[in-house]
């Protein structure tokens, strides 16, 4: 079976691209179909997360085991797409580069029978063009305290002056 796969940047405009690939396909594959259609060079860290309908993030699969203690991370070459990209959990949250954050919605849209003499992966649709830098994101839960702002009275800052 043939996965039909958008893959939508997070910005404000519309920018994504329409992948197929074969179902028995490991993430890494599914990886490297993304960058190739980003036009990216695929030499930086990325994971994909798994998530719910409502996209809050849950478990990382990373390309590689940067960990130092030696856990259990969950390894993209090691993870097929039918492990993760099903009907019933269709969506998956895709991080390229964490110094830059490219941060892109992966949904599965379709499944369907693998077609005679086409080769997969393969790039259906292309859609926006990617911007030079990375959407900027907002990862602040409250709003803070611009660097403007008048800090004269420590008092009103909460903590210790003397904590050492």
């Amino acid at each position: 079976m043939i996965y039909k796969i958008r893959i939508i940047l997070d910005a404000e405009e519309d920018i994504f691209r329409d992948v197929e690939i074969e179902q028995h396909n490991s993430l890494e594959e599914l990886h490297n179909s993304i960058t190739q259609a980003f036009g990216f060079m695929g030499n930086e860290m990325a994971s994909f997360y798994t998530c719910d309908l409502d996209w809050n993030q849950d478990e990382e699969i990373a390309l590689f085991d940067m960990s130092e203690n030696g856990t259990n991370v969950r390894l993209m070459n090691e993870t097929f797409i039918t492990d993760v990209l099903t009907e019933a959990s269709p969506k998956l949250i895709y991080v390229y580069d964490f110094l830059s954050m490219w941060t892109f919605f992966v949904e599965l849209a379709d499944i369907v029978e693998k077609e005679d003499g086409r080769s997969y992966p393969n790039l259906l649709f292309s859609y926006g063009e990617l911007p030079d830098t990375p959407p900027e994101k907002n990862f602040e839960a409250e709003p803070s305290m611009d660097a403007d702002e008048d800090i004269s009275n420590y008092e009103d800052l909460d903590f210790d002056e003397n904590w050492n």
